[in-house]
């Protein structure tokens, strides 16, 4: 089932590297815009991701389990929310760095609806993205957005907190895989 699985995911990505190639030959524009789509969204990935990552790796290595779970922790109350969403909005790469710090945050000791929280938070509220949008769409829309997102975003986390108590659910430590 693995090997299939792989000769699948080595398809997909030869015909999408085909269909790229073939635009820029045939000059089909929006397979080209695609590419360069693509190119550019890759270039500025390879900027973020080794800095986000040296830094989620120097906060698993310094970060105190002791002030994460004072901060964001069972008895963090009001303010892990709050605490969990100005750290989101300081987030820089999106849910691709959002996941692994919301893991490691989670491995300090956070509680899991700050976790939620704080996944929701950092897809909604990152100040590069709110001050882009509030330019170009306006200062009002931007806090309606605000005002409405963020509490439904804890109700979630709380209901998705509870759901998983309930359900003892657990977050694995990560697998090594079998090739």
């Amino acid at each position: 089932m693995n090997r299939l699985k792989s000769s699948i995911q080595v398809l997909m990505v030869s015909a999408y590297a085909a269909f790229i190639l073939l635009s820029f030959i045939v000059g089909f524009n929006p397979g080209e815009q695609i590419g360069r789509n693509f190119l550019s969204f890759f270039v500025d990935m390879l900027n973020v991701l080794p800095c986000a990552f040296i830094l989620i790796g120097l906060f698993e290595v310094w970060g105190k389990k002791e002030t994460v779970e004072k901060h964001l922790g069972e008895e963090s109350g009001l303010m892990g929310y709050v605490w969990c969403i100005l750290l989101a909005s300081t987030t820089v790469g999106g849910l691709v760095v959002a996941f692994p710090v919301a893991y490691s945050l989670y491995h300090k000791g956070a509680n899991i609806r700050i976790i939620f929280t704080y996944l929701g938070a950092a897809a909604v509220c990152r100040i590069p993205m709110t001050i882009f949008e509030a330019s170009f769409i306006g200062i009002k829309f931007t806090l309606i957005r605000w005002l409405v997102s963020l509490p439904l975003i804890i109700l979630s986390a709380i209901w998705l907190g509870a759901y998983f108590k309930r359900n003892n659910c657990k977050i694995m430590k990560g697998k090594e895989k079998e090739y």
